[in-house]
């Protein structure tokens, strides 16, 4: 069925501009930064206003082509997950005034990024594959299967790099080396278990497993907030609940709806973001599935329908949407 529908989308986008990247001058201005896949603007020194493009990263690096509407599917569940989670820690969000936009507040971000596994999948379960039962200072079980739940949530912390790869760190020499000081750490620690199980909770409603997901944060006048995306295809990874674990017993891959399928193309076509590796062709038919498996998370996960964003004047609409919106703030 998932086929029929992603034929059904392709055939409406193939010929569709992606919004891959902005340029803006907005008011009150004072710093710019382009990420892996958001253009994220300082406003005074005190509001970010970050604009979700369609760019697509893997291996922590971006790949030559836009995904029609990816941005958009970003942007409104992050809109969604942060909302449904502000009464377990506050968040940076302000306002949502375009698909592709959101405006937050300016926070000091803690130098981490917090990864939660509750599932042996992905990196996991290609380290533990390697013979390793070790993940950023922590211990594995011999004796598991990829895709198999974990005994108990797991966190696997990773540097949060300005350019290049991420890496994996453990708790004791993120507190060691000052990164993050200890009573700050054991409180990332809380909400980033307790916002995991509210996303699972949300997620086994839909029918869907969150499998692992990661979790940003920084300081804003002394307080620990929630920062950028959450529970997105880009920061997670979902299987879906029905049977799951008749696939586990047989050894059946899970079905599943995350961006792993495009790391794994990636892996198959020789690029794992290795020095002198090249990033292989992508064409507009695999464009499409691509964009056709985000727009199908996001009609799975937030149980809505996708209405698509007018691209016709993509770049115009999102700056006037942004300076009406900071006239309001």
């Amino acid at each position: 069925m998932r086929r029929n529908m992603a034929k059904c989308v392709n055939s409406s986008i193939h010929f569709m501009t992606t919004l891959n990247q902005t340029a803006f001058q907005l008011p009150g201005q004072t710093k710019y930064y382009k990420g892996k896949v958001r253009d994220v603007y300082t406003i005074n020194n005190k509001t970010l206003v970050m604009i979700a493009s369609d760019r697509i990263s893997a291996f922590d690096v971006v790949l030559p082509k836009g995904i029609p509407y990816k941005g958009q599917v970003l942007n409104q569940i992050a809109e969604q997950f942060l909302n449904a989670t502000k009464d377990i820690v506050p968040n940076w969000l302000l306002a949502t005034p375009h698909p592709n936009v959101s405006i937050g507040l300016m926070c000091e971000p803690f130098k981490v990024e917090m990864v939660v596994r509750g599932y042996l999948a992905g990196h996991a379960a290609r380290t533990y594959a390697s013979g390793l039962r070790t993940l950023c200072g922590v211990s594995l079980p011999d004796g598991l299967k990829e895709n198999d739940r974990l005994p108990n949530p797991i966190i696997t912390p990773t540097t949060k790099a300005s350019e290049g790869h991420d890496e994996d760190i453990s708790r004791e020499e993120i507190i060691k080396q000052g990164i993050v000081s200890k009573e700050h750490y054991e409180q990332l620690e809380k909400y980033t278990l307790a916002l995991y199980a509210r996303g699972q909770e949300i997620a086994n409603k839909m029918g869907l497993i969150l499998v692992d997901t990661k979790y940003e944060f920084g300081l804003y006048n002394g307080q620990i907030i929630l920062m950028d995306e959450i529970h997105t295809p880009d920061s997670s990874r979902y299987f879906y609940l029905e049977g799951y674990d008749e696939r586990q017993k047989q050894g059946i891959e899970q079905k599943q709806l995350s961006k792993e399928f495009v790391r794994r193309w990636l892996i198959e076509n020789g690029f794992q973001g290795k020095e002198g590796q090249q990033v292989p062709n992508m064409n507009q038919e695999w464009v499409n599935e691509i964009s056709a498996r985000y727009i199908e998370l996001f009609e799975k996960v937030t149980g809505k329908n996708f209405i698509k964003g007018n691209y016709q004047n993509i770049q115009s609409d999102v700056e006037k949407a942004i300076i009406l919106a900071l006239e309001k703030l």
